[in-house]
């Protein structure tokens, strides 16, 4: 992973708004074509209503691009209070929806990556365009 991956993160993460769990994150992921996407996450006192900073992070992606170049290749997770943090359950079957089994996920501490797993590995089962798979 190159290090501007990492940074935006780390960047996003600072601009969380978590006043409830004061845990702030934040991702950023980059596309095939090397485009790189951020975001954190957004707490919302109506709980589950917030967003997480992967979500974010898709969020801006799909604005920004057209449908043929929203496939991600990589991400970086980065979180405050952790040593490294995976996305969650919700997260990773959104990443599954732009992304491949290969997709890489890198949980990063404040040095950056202290270990890579595949979304494959995250999300064995996950739901496809065309079902489970």
């Amino acid at each position: 992973m190159e290090r501007e991956l990492f940074e935006a993160a780390r960047k996003a993460m600072q601009h969380a708004h978590a006043p409830y769990s004061e845990f702030r994150v934040g991702a950023a992921l980059r596309t095939v074509s090397g485009k790189i996407f951020a975001g954190c996450n957004v707490e919302n006192a109506s709980y589950p209503e917030g967003w997480c900073a992967e979500t974010s992070a898709i969020a801006a992606m799909v604005t920004a691009l057209p449908k043929a170049e929203r496939r991600i290749k990589e991400v970086a997770v980065f979180a405050e209070r952790r040593a490294s943090v995976t996305p969650c359950g919700g997260c990773r079957q959104r990443l599954a929806e732009f992304g491949t089994p290969q997709t890489l996920i890198h949980l990063c501490d404040e040095d950056g990556p202290v270990s890579v797993l595949t979304l494959g590995e995250l999300l064995p089962q996950a739901f496809g365009m065309k079902g489970v798979g």
